[in-house]
């Protein structure tokens, strides 16, 4: 119950029980309640810890071993140890979003449509979307964009 109550207070919520009324986040009447909820806090906060130290743990072991270690490559790139090259049939998909936006004044949306019709392929997922295609032509360069040493 105080897991579903953190959630309804966290979301601005407020919980009533028929037989005393409101249930206050920090009860006076009630310590146990407020050091529950205090713990969950402290719990939830060590699991992000948690979580973000083994990520960055991998990413620089990854990186140790010569790997690409930066997240996804952008459609139209492919990782080679650790630098970026150039996706034969990426680059020909990024070339005619940017043909159909360019020449043919084409929304996002059917971009996506002829992009799907003509059999090219978003890196994830089965069909093309029209943010995804906004988001690839934003980021439309002629080179891999430049890798910058990260620091903790």
């Amino acid at each position: 119950m105080t897991a579903a109550l953190a959630q309804t207070w966290k979301h601005g919520g407020r919980a009533f029980m028929a037989d005393q009324g409101e249930i206050l986040p920090d009860d006076p009447e009630d310590p146990m309640r407020t050091a529950m909820r205090q713990m969950m806090g402290v719990f939830a906060q060590l699991d992000r810890g948690m979580t973000v130290a083994k990520l960055r743990r991998g990413r620089r072991i990854k990186g140790e071993k010569g790997e690409y270690a930066y997240g996804a490559p952008p459609y139209g790139w492919q990782a080679h140890k650790k630098d970026l090259t150039p996706e034969e049939m990426e680059q020909a998909g990024r070339t005619r979003a940017r043909q159909l936006r360019d020449e043919d004044e084409l929304s996002y949306r059917d971009i996506a449509v002829v992009l799907d019709a003509e059999g090219i392929r978003p890196k994830r997922g089965e069909r093309w979307h029209p943010e995804t295609v906004r988001r690839m032509l934003a980021n439309a360069t002629e080179r891999p964009p430049t890798l910058r040493k990260r620091t903790a």
